[in-house]
């Protein structure tokens, strides 16, 4: 690598005191106690910070056999299996005297060093890569030891890595501002959302209909089994959650004609979620499309088919999602059985604020258009979330370079720090020290 004047560079292995990670006691979770040594898990380990729920205790004796990974203040601590390998944070002081388990590793640099430095750089795109690059067609699952004490590390002066920290630092935290912003755009698109249904329908509220006398048929979906396989279409609760069909992972099964006759899908029908562990989405519907007509639908939908002259299906569609009719049907479905339904009974009673066909089709306009503005202001906070990550990612991959902070001729080279790290370490090694077994440490771990 093309170091600026000043670097130098190391294995990882030679600027740290230690690298290690834990076990699992015999047990595992079963085992755990309800206070004492914390356990820290792969959980616990996030991007920009020490999570604490969750954490895991353990016994007396179980600490013990783990002495080994005894976690200190400003450990790096580096996830080096499963979906979060490569999630690094800096252990907290509050997690002092903490043990790890076999899937997080401590990183102890040596006292020369400043952590944060090296955590950063764990966790720069370039490191990153290097974590998940697949290897043989698979995704790398593990780190070992091995390679985290290979690895290459820039190593600027020790001034210099406390600029390039301060920098991050202050840089970071006006990203973070930037992503609280973003997200409140977020929260005010769905609340504007909200408005305009309340809105559209309360000025009808005070005349009504039940919904049953402007239905021409109601009728559950099919209960037969489908797979991907040959037949016809089906739609399921997640072709329509979202409000509008989807055709994305359709599922098929081959039909009688009686029954192709009874169920298939026309332009216009609106089909309803009747049941699902999520109250949420308990009388959520959507319109069939064109895309849909023709299709059949699964048991767990209810398809209405409307009298389009007293009832237009987007008007229907746009009420069930009003604040006034979620509140209601959420009433209805509510179970203490884990899954939430609504029949086609209790659809046949919604009252439905009555507007003659011109107002309905206003009143859906008004919606459209309004649901048109906060998507755009979604789809706008996605695109500049996404540009301040590759932000993020370009502000870490400069500070690893040396471009981001000036430099200062007057401060030490890297490379006599490094010369001083190797002194210490070969005073280590001269000094006695106790034998330790680790099979024995392992054999009062599998003990207890």
């Amino acid at each position: 690598m093309n170091l600026r004047t000043g670097w130098t560079s190391a294995e990882l292995g030679l600027l740290s005191t230690k690298i290690g990670s834990g076990a699992t006691p015999t047990g595992g979770q079963a085992s755990y106690a309800s206070s004492g040594v914390p356990l820290i898990r792969s959980m616990n380990v996030h991007f920009g910070g020490f999570e604490p729920d969750g954490i895991a205790y353990l016994n007396e004796a179980q600490a013990q056999a783990l002495a080994g990974v005894t976690v200190q203040a400003n450990d790096v601590l580096l996830n080096i299996t499963g979906a979060s390998i490569g999630r690094v944070c800096l252990a907290p002081e509050f997690m002092s005297g903490a043990r790890v388990n076999q899937h997080v590793c401590i990183i102890r640099l040596a006292r020369e060093l400043l952590p944060s430095y090296f955590e950063r750089f764990l966790a720069s795109p370039g490191m990153q890569r290097w974590i998940l690059e697949e290897n043989y067609g698979f995704t790398r699952q593990a780190l070992t030891k091995g390679m985290i004490e290979q690895l290459v590390i820039p190593v600027p002066p020790l001034a210099e890595q406390r600029r390039i920290v301060a920098k991050l630092d202050a840089l970071f935290a006006r990203l973070a501002r930037a992503r609280a912003e973003l997200d409140r755009t977020a929260a005010l698109a769905e609340k504007a959302r909200g408005a305009v249904y309340a809105s559209a329908f309360s000025p009808f509220t005070q005349q009504s209909f039940k919904l049953g006398s402007a239905l021409e048929d109601v009728r559950y979906g099919t209960a037969k089994k489908c797979d991907y396989g040959n037949g016809v279409p089906v739609l399921r609760i997640p072709n329509v959650a979202n409000g509008r069909i989807s055709l994305e992972d359709l599922k098929r099964a081959e039909f009688e004609d009686d029954e192709l006759a009874k169920l298939s899908l026309r332009r216009g029908d609106v089909l309803i979620i009747r049941s699902n562990g999520s109250r949420d989405l308990v009388g959520r519907s959507a319109v069939v499309d064109d895309g849909a007509a023709g299709m059949l639908y699964a048991g767990y939908l209810i398809r209405l088919r409307l009298d389009e002259s007293k009832l237009l299906p987007d008007y229907l569609h746009a009420y069930l999602a009003s604040p006034q009719a979620r509140q209601l049907i959420e009433a209805l479905a509510r179970s203490t059985s884990g899954v939430n339904n609504i029949n086609a009974e209790q659809l046949k009673g919604l009252s439905i604020p009555s507007a003659t066909l011109e107002a309905q089709r206003s009143i859906i306009s008004a919606i459209r258009s309004a649901n048109a503005r906060a998507d755009r202001l979604e789809a706008e906070a996605a695109r500049a979330r996404a540009l301040l990550d590759r932000l993020e990612a370009a502000i870490l991959t400069k500070a690893f370079k040396g471009e981001l902070v000036p430099q200062d001729p007057n401060d030490e080279p890297a490379s006599v720090l490094l010369e001083r790290i190797r002194a210490q370490r070969a005073a280590a090694n001269k000094e006695p020290r106790q034998p330790r077994s680790r099979r024995a440490a392992a054999s009062r771990l599998a003990k207890t």
